[in-house]
């Protein structure tokens, strides 16, 4: 994998969390993995600018309905009833769906998430 979609593996649902614009953008910049150096730079550039932007109920919401999909269909029926709760609970204030998000990526050993920037940073 080459170095610019292991960054793009790694901030993906963080950047889908702070602004589907950013992600939109960086969707474009990749699409059909023909890279360049000044995409590269254009893509340093989203990332350094959304990490101005604070996350909303809505795009963290999404980003987490993105990582759920990991584990729908692998989860107790208790871990759904979870999940449902904590999204129907979720503000930017109480955020208990983004650590349990975490345990779940522990539990069942997704590496995808367990290396990403939304899973490692608080």
């Amino acid at each position: 994998m080459e170095s610019w979609q292991k960054k793009w593996a790694y901030n993906k649902y963080w950047i889908m969390a702070h602004s589907q614009q950013a992600y939109n953008d960086i969707r474009q910049l990749a699409k059909n993995n023909d890279w360049s150096t000044d995409k590269e730079q254009a893509f340093d550039k989203i990332i350094a600018s959304t990490e101005l932007i604070e996350p909303t109920k809505q795009t963290l919401t999404t980003a987490y309905q993105h990582v759920w999909g990991y584990f729908k269909k692998i989860c107790t029926a208790d871990e759904k009833k979870t999940y449902l709760i904590l999204l129907t609970k979720l503000t930017l204030e109480n955020d208990g769906l983004g650590p349990f998000l975490k345990l779940l990526a522990i539990k069942y050993k997704v590496t995808y998430l367990l290396n990403s920037r939304l899973i490692n940073e608080p």
